[in-house]
């Protein structure tokens, strides 16, 4: 029996956040769930993407979809902060500088 090796060619069997990223992330989502707007999350690892979803509510549609996917990684970017209506917010390869679109909200929500 031969043990197949992925080569580093080939693409991951599914797209994953790593620590650093969700430790990004988890940071706005911390701040955004103090200041009363975030409630919920879900986290998805798909073959071609990954995304962290925010709820205000656990049953309703995700306010924003933050979406990585490297495939885009030289084209628009891999980052992608998506809103309730699909319209894409904000897309780059800095993961900080795509979610200070969301931080912004966090900004007026305190004033």
């Amino acid at each position: 029996m031969t043990l197949h090796t992925p080569s580093p060619f080939q693409s991951p069997q599914q797209v994953a956040f790593q620590r650093n990223e969700l430790n990004v992330i988890l940071g706005l989502y911390g701040r955004m769930v103090a200041a009363g707007e975030w409630r919920d999350y879900g986290m998805s690892h798909l073959r071609d993407v990954a995304v962290f979803s925010v709820f205000r509510r656990t049953a309703e549609h995700p306010l924003y979809r933050i979406e990585k996917r490297p495939k885009l990684r030289l084209r628009q970017g891999q980052y992608a902060v998506i809103g309730m209506d699909g319209q894409i917010l904000k897309r780059g390869n800095d993961l900080r500088q795509v979610l200070r679109v969301l931080e912004r909200k966090l900004i007026r929500a305190v004033d």
